[in-house]
């Protein structure tokens, strides 16, 4: 029965996929970038999907062939053994293709960082985070923007927003990857700050939501908000720091407050903190509706208390610990420099776990 299922569901994806193909060859459509963006976007979700699914198809053809000829000629019955671990390996993959995955999986993502607990120390390890996702980020193919960012005395990072963006469309998109950083990170180290020597703990916040797709998404009422604009204090050219560009956005019914200063002018500003908002009010929405059906994830980050965290980083013993799943290795430094990827393939191992045994 599963196995009946899983053959509709290809069919269902082939003839979506044919279906964009069809549209993204019709000049009209062509023409359209947001229509055609998103129907780019879908496509390089199935491709995958296609791909396997066509090369299972030919290995089935190859081994019938193959099995046919078999008696008769000794390399047929090699080719025929061989053919037949690989459609093995590409039915398991197909599989887990097709699995239940998250639907915000190929999105672009927001991620907010803020120092918690541990004043100068705790902004210091903040900016040590944000140089990690940064290098990360350029080594997978993302896009890095700083949309607002409050430094602190020794050029710590008090306060970040940052969009990710993956450079070309991917069913594997920024959120795929980053949406397991959301949540308290713990650091112990001897800070610069201390003159004795000792081994302090603080901490700093990550907050990360999918990325509303476009502006014409935002849909909040102008009643709920108040907008403030004040002079930017960032980088970015001439006409940043002499006029009332940056934009504070506060949302009144939930309280959550956007800033941006990136962009040139007020009104830049204004329509890229309405996506900001947008989308965390979007990921307030799904936390609700999360906690009310008990599963999915939880609220990323309840309080800054150095005590309920996801992840410590242990300086001295140069040792990066996941508490979810119980992850550990003695290589911080190399992860600090963008090198992710084990810790979060064993994250995503693990979601995918989570959502087979939920089936």
């Amino acid at each position: 029965m599963a196995e009946k299922s899983q053959v509709s569901l290809v069919d269902d994806y082939v003839a979506e996929y044919q279906g964009i193909q069809a549209q993204m060859g019709d000049p009209e459509v062509a023409g359209d970038q947001d229509q055609f963006r998103k129907l780019s976007k879908r496509y390089a979700e199935l491709q995958p999907i296609i791909n396997v699914y066509n090369n299972l198809t030919q290995a089935q053809e190859d081994h019938e062939a193959a099995a046919e000829m078999a008696a008769e000629d000794k390399e047929f019955a090699e080719e025929a053994n061989r053919l037949e671990g690989e459609i093995v390996r590409l039915e398991e993959e197909l599989a887990d293709l097709l699995a239940p995955r998250d639907e915000h999986d190929g999105d672009d993502v927001i991620m907010e960082l803020k120092a918690g607990a541990g004043g100068e120390e705790a902004a210091l390890f903040a900016g040590d985070l944000a140089r990690m996702y940064q290098k990360y980020c350029e080594k997978h193919a993302l896009t890095w923007e700083v949309l607002d960012v409050a430094e602190s005395d020794l050029g710590g990072v008090k306060d970040m927003t940052v969009a990710v963006k993956s450079k070309n469309p991917s069913r594997d998109g920024a959120w795929s990857k980053l949406k397991f950083e959301g949540g308290v990170h713990r650091v112990q180290r001897i800070p610069v700050t201390e003159s004795q020597g000792r081994i302090q703990t603080s901490a700093a916040g990550v907050y990360v939501f999918p990325e509303a797709d476009e502006i014409e998404s935002v849909d909040i009422d102008d009643k709920d908000i108040r907008v403030d604009v004040y002079r930017s204090s960032g980088k970015g050219g001439q006409g940043v720091n002499t006029t009332d560009s940056a934009v504070r956005i506060t949302h009144l019914p939930t309280g959550i407050v956007v800033t941006c200063q990136n962009e040139r002018s007020q009104i830049q500003n204004r329509a890229r903190a309405m996506q900001v908002l947008q989308a965390r009010l979007d990921q307030l929405e799904r936390e609700k509706q999360e906690a009310e059906e008990a599963e999915g994830r939880a609220s990323q980050v309840r309080t800054m208390d150095r005590s309920e965290r996801i992840r410590t980083y242990n300086w001295p013993e140069n040792r990066i610990s996941d508490h979810r799943i119980n992850y550990k290795s003695n290589n911080l430094d190399s992860v600090l420099d963008g090198n992710m990827d084990d810790l979060i393939g064993a994250l995503q191992t693990h979601e995918r776990q989570e959502r087979l045994e939920a089936e």
